[in-house]
């Protein structure tokens, strides 16, 4: 039979005190029979200090909580099985601290109550594990995991976001646009006779212009939803959600111009003393262009339409196709 020991046995049978968890058992007045060393090192209570009284009043912040639902639901049906204390709804039910530390922050618990009897008695019992260190771990894992999906949505060269990351949001973007009935518009953009310097200034040089105009890019993405991507190469592309024909328009002409005002020098042979983009602009319609690969070719043609022109500009996929009708 478990009873309050006597006045001169002032510590939990000693078995208990050899246990890595916190063990409370308590009698069908939620009163503590039993309180582990551990308890006391995370507590900072003694065994003396809250045998006889009840949780609830050593610990009223566990009034109402799944803590209490599981000791009622134990000592009500001291036949059932072991209840464990959901860790994902509440962490740290239970005010411990790491052993010797009764400023820091809780640790984190796994909780089981186990009713039981003896004779006509009925029981139960709390154990109470530190999982502090299982938590940070996940936690880490899922840190480094998410630190690896981001980084395989960016371009090892440039850092602005790759091929990969531009396909999945221009498909998420055009199902927006789709069932919200709004705009979108796709920028195709391409250095103009990028050859013509890699071959002049080397190959380390063209790279260190592919992330200067790749920065200048990203800068001139101004909302959140905003996106710029290196397509390939030295290709370029911005999708511009809730943007019109109009509006895509003049915000490709800020880009060829942002870029232009760099004024990065450019090899003898190319059609610009400075560096400068060529860029093809093509915007979701309703009826037209309705998939993600149709917006692609659109704008690819409006890009190759603005190198037949001249390069340094910008051209709109629509005006193209009024230009071929007329």
């Amino acid at each position: 039979m478990i009873s309050a020991p006597d006045t001169t046995h002032d510590h939990a049978p000693a078995a208990l005190n050899l246990v890595d968890c916190g063990v409370i058992v308590l009698d069908a007045e939620y009163r503590i029979v039993l309180w582990n060393r551990w308890m006391v090192g995370r507590s900072g209570r003694a065994a003396a200090r809250v045998r006889g009284h009840s949780l609830f009043a050593v610990f009223p912040e566990l009034g109402g909580s799944r803590v209490e639902a599981a000791v009622l639901g134990a000592l009500g049906d001291s036949a059932g099985a072991a209840r464990t204390v959901s860790q994902a709804q509440e962490r740290t039910p239970f005010p411990l601290r790491a052993a010797g530390s009764f400023d820091g922050e809780r640790i984190d618990q796994a909780i089981v109550v186990t009713p039981f009897r003896e004779g006509k008695a009925v029981f139960c019992m709390i154990e109470i594990r530190d999982v502090s260190g299982i938590v940070d771990r996940e936690r880490h894992l899922l840190e480094h995991a998410e630190a690896l999906r981001a980084r395989s949505y960016v371009d090892g060269l440039t850092s602005i976001h790759n091929r990969r990351y531009f396909d999945l949001s221009l498909e998420r973007e055009l199902r927006r646009a789709q069932r919200n009935g709004g705009d979108l518009a796709l920028l195709l953009m391409d250095i103009d006779s990028f050859k013509a310097y890699n071959d002049h200034f080397g190959h380390q040089q063209g790279d260190a212009c592919l992330i200067t105009v790749a920065q200048a890019l990203a800068a001139m993405m101004k909302r959140p939803a905003d996106v710029a991507a290196r397509y390939g190469g030295e290709e370029f592309a911005a999708i511009l959600p809730d943007t019109s024909a109009a509006q895509a328009l003049c915000h490709a002409n800020a880009i060829r111009a942002h870029v232009a005002a760099l004024a990065l020098p450019h090899a003898p042979a190319a059609t610009r003393p400075h560096v400068t983009l060529s860029i093809g602009v093509a915007t979701y319609e309703a009826g037209r262009l309705l998939d993600a690969p149709s917006l692609i070719e659109a704008a690819d043609r409006a890009l190759y339409a603005a190198k037949r022109a001249g390069r340094d500009r910008v051209m709109l996929e629509s005006d193209i196709q009024e230009t071929l009708q007329a």
